[in-house]
């Protein structure tokens, strides 16, 4: 049986595992930006993150506490800008899925519990930002129904 909740310290492990995976998937995208197998934050820094109400991170377990998937989450608001409004966001900064459980509704289930908590804390909306050398995850997420807000563009020199 599954269970989706807060992420705890005991879940470092494996919030850590996924984030190699996160790491490989961008960086066989990007190798000239990710430098390939690591991790963005260290245990210590997880534990930072673990803490603090302003980013709630969610996990899915399996019945033995296996983590199968998270999603890193961060409260955001602009206040007093001279052009946009003083709204609540909440920013998906990471999901990930193990690589072995994809497409058996672990992402949708984080999704789930990401949306119930934006609404419960009254968020305004929940954005996230999508590399375009991950088409299977930008594929997921219009399926949630998120649309582009706005599109990053480059140009490598």
């Amino acid at each position: 049986m599954r269970q989706v909740r807060r992420a705890v310290r005991e879940d470092i492990p494996g919030i850590l595992e996924l984030l190699v995976q996160v790491d490989v998937v961008h960086h066989n995208g990007r190798p000239d930006l990710f430098k390939g197998p690591a991790t963005k934050y260290g245990a210590k820094e997880l534990e930072g993150i673990l803490a603090d109400d302003k980013t709630p991170v969610f996990v899915c377990v399996d019945g033995q506490g296996r983590v199968l998937g998270h999603a890193f989450c961060v409260h955001k608001q602009i206040l007093g800008d001279p052009v946009l409004t003083d709204v609540r966001t909440l920013y998906i900064d990471d999901i990930c899925v193990n690589e072995d459980c994809r497409g058996q509704g672990v992402g949708r289930e984080l999704y789930e519990c990401v949306m119930e908590y934006a609404r419960a804390q009254a968020f305004y909306n929940v954005t996230l930002n999508v590399w375009a050398c991950n088409p299977g995850a930008q594929a997921f997420y219009e399926k949630m129904g998120f649309a582009a807000q706005k599109i990053g563009m480059e140009i490598v020199l």
